[in-house]
């Protein structure tokens, strides 16, 4: 689906680097209002072409009075005024309001950071469903600046209880303000703030669900794709290639070619597993392609994460150029799109937030799908799933029928277990030790019941040894660690507490199982401030 196609209730965020951000979009999703999150320095007329009805300015990590402090364009203020668009700012937007429309914002005496309570000061049926004067209720808070001087027009609606501006609002520019985070499950009565604001107040309606995204982008690959065109699909046996196959394949049929590519970095049996699943339940239309020597030789030696990632994108792409042109042999007509699985995480990760120091080409890391194909790529991309999380997708492929237990894959990284054997991944038998401790570790994740609990979880191979003892004699054999997440959307997530005796049966289960480990060690960190990969 493109944006521009949602030409009315879309609530646009503009995004100036809070680690919050993305919570924004996923809430008033969640209301079945479709939202969508660009940068805060976009230019006017990305903002304008999208025809937003809501804007809302994200919190983030800078000062409004820095002189490189990130702003919306010039222009702003008059465009939203003179269409009736309503803007909500959110900590950092409420500053940058308030800075930009003449009111002034100073460091505050005292910080605010957590939980806090705030107190309504003046009725506001804008921000607060018409709640009496004295009523309380408890916010999260992120801010060591503060509204010292509102611009003319407005009036302070909430404070904290070490008295700082907590909201404000100017109904007659339709300009309103919360200091707070409604996005986060710390402010218990935020999503009811966000729901009343943009229902009541802003007049936005309900009506986007995954049924009417099916329906659009139907309508958008058939205009992209002429009736005799012909079309591949990069198939890696996750979810979001599948779901994003099986909704392509509804809109063209037999005109899309799936290909499927082991590359030497799939999981245990991964190939075997999932071509059967694509033959007996799916019915697409595979091809498998072994090109495990063809990868694993350009990998070889090669140590840097992004490096392997760029050299998997660049051979993705030879092996669909030569796909493509044995099809041409076939069908007479040479394929001119390739489609693939991007998720909107991806395309967020790929761009840094504005005021960040980074540019393009200094990313969290290059995705398989944003960043890491080669810019002379003949194929032409179709991404129909490019703006949506990954339950959202779990979602649309229910509609598409595609099998439920498949559904609820964990997720897989593109670049397959490149980004999981830390180091070169020719060297020895990293890639068989990690595949045999990875079928343990997710087995038994299976068996105890726990796989639909857990967003993801995977072992990783470590470029070390250490000493052990087993049989009577002294090993120095491998570290795998053990990874498994809880998240939502990927975008942040924190690990998973299993039982110690878990812990201990598996560990046990790998030593005694996998020749060359000795060692088995715990993830234990968040995201941020790790990513959920190690690569």
């Amino acid at each position: 689906m493109e944006a521009q196609a949602v030409k009315t209730n879309l609530v646009l965020i503009l995004d100036f680097g809070s680690q919050y951000t993305h919570l924004i979009t996923r809430r008033i999703r969640s209301l079945s209002v479709f939202s969508l999150c660009i940068s805060g320095t976009s230019s006017l007329k990305s903002i304008t072409d999208l025809n937003p009805s809501v804007i809302i300015l994200s919190g983030g990590p800078h000062s409004v009075h820095a002189p490189d402090a990130p702003s919306f364009p010039d222009g702003f203020v008059e465009y939203v005024e003179s269409k009736g668009v309503f803007v909500l700012g959110i900590c950092y937007g409420l500053q940058l309001l308030v800075e930009k429309l003449g009111g002034e914002v100073r460091v505050g005496e005292k910080q605010e950071y957590g939980r806090m309570e705030i107190e309504v000061l003046k009725e506001s049926c804008g921000l607060f469903d018409c709640r009496k004067i004295g009523d309380k209720q408890m916010v999260w808070m992120s801010h060591g600046d503060e509204a010292v001087r509102l611009p003319q027009g407005f009036e302070v609606v909430a404070r904290s209880q070490q008295g700082s501006v907590a909201a404000v609002e100017n109904p007659g520019r339709r300009f309103y303000g919360l200091q707070y985070h409604p996005e986060v499950t710390h402010s218990p009565e935020g999503m009811a703030t966000l729901r009343h604001f943009l229902f009541n107040v802003c007049g936005v309606s309900d009506g986007w669900t995954m049924t009417d995204v099916m329906q659009e982008e139907i309508k958008v690959i058939n205009e992209m794709v002429g009736t005799e065109d012909h079309v591949i699909c990069a198939l890696s046996g996750g979810v979001d290639s599948t779901v994003a196959a099986t909704l392509v394949h509804k809109a063209i049929g037999d005109r899309l070619h799936c290909v499927f590519v082991d590359n030497g970095l799939l999981r245990f049996k991964e190939r075997e597993r999932v071509m059967e699943t694509f033959e007996k339940d799916l019915h697409l239309p595979v091809t498998c392609v072994d090109a495990v020597e063809q990868f694993l030789s350009k990998l070889k030696g090669v140590v840097d994460p992004e490096a392997k990632r760029k050299i998997i994108g660049k051979e993705f792409i030879c092996i669909f150029d030569a796909f493509a042109n044995d099809l041409e042999q076939k069908t007479g007509k040479k394929p001119a799109f390739l489609v693939q699985g991007t998720l909107y995480p991806d395309v967020i990760e790929s761009c840094p937030p504005p005021g960040s120091g980074r540019t393009h080409s200094h990313t969290i890391k290059s995705h398989h799908n944003v960043g890491g194909l080669p810019k002379d790529m003949k194929l032409k991309l179709i991404e129909p799933l490019k703006l949506l999380f990954k339950d959202e997708v779990r979602e649309l492929g229910k509609i598409l029928n595609v099998p439920v237990p498949f559904l609820k894959r964990h997720p897989f990284p593109g670049p397959g277990l490149a980004v999981r054997v830390l180091g070169d991944v020719t060297e020895g038998n990293a890639l068989d030790i990690l595949r045999q401790v990875d079928e343990i570790f997710i087995q038994s994740i299976k068996d105890a019941g726990l796989y639909d609990s857990i967003w993801q979880a995977f072992a990783v191979f470590l470029p070390i040894r250490s000493v052990g003892v087993q049989g009577d004699q002294r090993t120095h054999s491998h570290v795998v660690a053990l990874r498994a997440v809880t998240s939502q959307d990927g975008m942040t997530a924190d690990w998973y507490n299993f039982e110690h005796k878990f812990l201990d049966d598996v560990a046990r289960k790998i030593c005694n199982s996998v020749r060359g480990v000795n060692r088995v060690v715990q993830d234990i960190t968040s995201k941020p401030p790790s990513t959920i990969e190690w690569e």
